[in-house]
């Protein structure tokens, strides 16, 4: 999937850029102000991206407490109330993506069915 959104950019980038030989490498443009302000919006995204990575380790982590805890107890494994719920959340804030988001979070914190 990822794969597919780069090599979509990289084409709209080319095609915008002309054939690519002038553009500062990486940018897809041979602007000196926008790949400046391109660089700058991805040192942004980059951050958001550790941070991602960090919330995910983090969500991914406490839900393995909770599963832990639940089943220490004599409780369920799953609770697909609980895991519903979660896509809904996602799905309402996200749409279809989002529902593909919450699936990929709750596999992290239980592990595959």
């Amino acid at each position: 999937m990822m794969t597919d959104v780069a090599e979509q950019s990289g084409n709209t980038a080319r095609s915008r850029a002309g054939d690519g030989r002038n553009a500062a490498p990486g940018f897809g443009t041979d602007e000196p102000a926008a790949a400046a302000r391109i660089a700058n919006i991805r040192e942004r995204i980059d951050e958001i991206d550790r941070t991602l990575i960090g919330l995910w380790q983090e969500r991914a982590e406490l839900s393995q407490q909770v599963g832990a805890t639940r089943m220490a107890s004599g409780g369920t494994r799953l609770v697909l109330s609980r895991e519903r719920e979660i896509l809904e959340r996602f799905r309402q804030a996200l749409g279809a993506d989002g529902t593909q988001l919450a699936l990929l979070l709750l596999r992290a914190g239980r592990g595959p069915l």
